[in-house]
C-alpha cells in the first residue's frame, strides 16, 4: 500500500473535462454559483460519484456530499472536498481541484479494492466564492452554525435572485438538514493561489492557518449635477469620496505589512453617465490578516478614515460590514497528517498560512481539519490565467489519499 498513487491522468482529465463546463475563450472558466452551468458542473460530479459507487446526499444549501461507505459505516466520515463555483473570470482549478482530487481518491480506493475503517465523503459546497451571492463559504458557513439557515437562503445577487430561489430552479434545494453531520476529519486540497511554493520551489504547502477577513460594503451619497455648468468648489462628488477611501484602503494594507491585504473590487457608479457628476457610488473593501488584534487595528483604521473623508466632501455614507471570518488555525493532528503523508512521499514542502478564505476555515469549527497547498504559475488565480502542473497536482492528490487513509483507518 506503501507505493499507491492516484492517476495523474484521470485526475487531469476531469479537471479539463469540468473545465469545459463555462470554458472561456482565454482557458479560464466562467461558472457562477447556482446557474445553468454550475448545475451542469454538479451534475457531471454525481455522475462520476454514482458511477464511483458512491451514494449521493444534498442537503437545504445545495451541498453535496459523495459517500463511499466504510466497514463500519456508523462512524463518522473522512470528508474531503472544496466547491465548483467559479470567479466571472476564474481558471480550472481553484476549489475545483479539491473536489475532483476528492473524487480521486475515491476512485483509486476502488482501483485497488482497498476498504476503509470510516466512510469516506467527497463534498461540493456551495458558493464558496461569494461573487454572485455575497459572502464568501455561506453554505458550509450555513454547515458550521456561522450563519443560520434562513441567512443563507436568502442571499441575493445584484439581480435580486435569492440562493433559495436559485437553488429551486436548477434543482439543487436538497431535503438534508445543513449540518449536524459529524465529520471524523476534514481535508481540503487547493492550488496556493500566491507565489510561494512556485518561488521557493516547493511541491507541498502543509497550511497550518487561515488569514482572518472582513468585508464591507460602503454607499457615498452626493448630488449628481451638470459637469459644465457646477462650479468644482460647491459639488459634493461621491466619486471624489470613493477614490479617496480607495486610496484610504491601498495605504492601510501598506501600513500593515508584510501580512495584510487590501482591496477595492467593485463599483458602480450612479447614473454612470459621462456628463453627470456622480451623486451615488457604491463599492466593496476587503481585509485580510492571520492576527485578529491588527485585524481590528486596520478597520478603525477605515471606518475613522472614510467618515474624515466623507465630512470633508460634504457626503453621506452608508457603512456596513458584511462579513467577519477571524483567523484560523487548523488542527494540529489533521496538519500532521499532512506532514507525515508529504514525508513519506518524499515530497518537498513548507508549512503555510493561507492567504485566502476556503470552506475548511468554516469546517474547522465543528471537525478536525486541514489543508494541502499545490503550486500554481506565477502565483496567479482568480484569472483565466491560472495554470497547474499536472504532476503538482497529482502530488498533492497523492498527499490527500495517503492523510485520508490514515485518519480513515485510525
Amino acid at each position: 500500500m506503501q507505493d499507491i498513487r492516484t492517476n495523474q491522468q484521470r485526475l487531469w482529465d476531469s479537471l479539463m473535462e469540468m473545465g469545459e463546463i463555462g470554458g472561456t475563450e482565454k482557458g479560464g472558466c466562467c461558472r457562477l454559483a447556482l446557474t445553468d452551468l454550475d448545475k451542469q458542473g454538479r451534475d457531471l460530479f454525481v455522475r462520476w460519484c454514482e458511477e464511483a459507487g458512491c451514494t449521493i446526499t444534498v442537503d437545504r444549501m445545495g451541498n453535496i456530499f459523495a459517500r463511499r461507505a466504510g466497514q463500519d459505516d456508523s462512524l463518522p466520515p473522512v470528508v474531503m472536498g472544496s466547491h465548483l463555483d467559479t470567479q466571472p473570470t476564474g481558471g480550472k482549478f481553484d476549489g475545483v481541484y479539491g473536489v475532483l482530487a476528492g473524487l480521486e481518491v475515491i476512485r483509486t480506493l476502488n482501483d485497488h479494492g482497498i476498504e476503509t475503517r470510516a466512510p469516506i465523503e467527497a463534498s461540493v459546497w456551495t458558493n464558496e466564492e461569494g461573487s454572485r451571492f455575497p459572502p464568501a463559504m455561506v453554505s458550509s458557513g450555513v454547515f458550521a452554525g456561522a450563519f443560520d439557515l434562513e441567512y443563507g437562503l436568502s442571499r441575493a445577487d445584484l439581480d435580486g435572485k435569492t440562493m433559495g430561489e436559485e437553488l429551486a430552479r436548477i434543482g439543487y434545494a436538497g431535503s438534508a438538514e445543513v449540518g449536524g453531520r459529524p465529520f471524523k476529519a476534514f481535508f481540503e486540497a487547493h492550488i496556493e493561489q500566491g507565489p510561494i511554493l512556485e518561488a521557493e520551489g516547493k511541491r507541498i504547502g502543509v497550511v497550518t492557518d487561515a488569514q482572518g477577513q472582513r468585508w464591507y460594503e460602503i454607499t457615498l451619497t452626493g448630488q449628481e449635477s451638470h459637469a459644465g455648468p457646477t462650479p468644482m468648489p460647491t459639488r459634493r462628488d461621491a466619486l471624489v469620496g470613493a477614490a479617496r477611501i480607495v486610496d484610504l484602503v491601498n495605504r492601510i494594507g501598506m501600513e500593515h505589512q508584510p501580512n495584510a491585504c487590501a482591496t477595492v473590487g467593485l463599483m458602480q457608479v450612479f447614473p454612470n453617465s459621462r456628463n453627470v457628476i456622480p451623486g451615488q457610488v457604491f463599492f466593496t473593501v476587503d481585509f485580510r490578516h492571520p492576527d485578529a488584534e491588527v485585524l481590528a487595528r486596520m478597520d478603525q483604521a477605515l471606518q475613522e478614515g472614510a467618515r474624515r473623508i466623507v465630512e470633508d466632501q460634504r457626503l453621506e455614507m452608508d457603512f456596513e460590514q458584511i462579513w467577519y471570518s477571524p483567523p484560523v488555525p487548523f488542527d494540529r493532528d489533521c496538519v500532521a497528517s499532512v506532514r507525515q503523508a508529504t514525508e513519506s512521499l518524499g515530497l518537498s514542502h513548507r508549512e503555510m498560512v493561507s492567504g485566502a478564505g476556503h470552506d475548511a476555515c468554516y469546517i474547522s469549527r465543528v471537525a478536525p481539519t486541514s489543508m494541502i497547498f499545490v503550486p500554481c504559475e506565477d502565483g496567479i488565480s482568480h484569472n483565466e490565467a491560472e495554470r497547474a502542473a499536472p504532476a503538482d497536482l497529482a502530488a498533492g492528490c497523492d498527499v490527500l489519499f495517503k492523510a485520508v487513509l490514515e485518519r480513515a483507518n485510525d
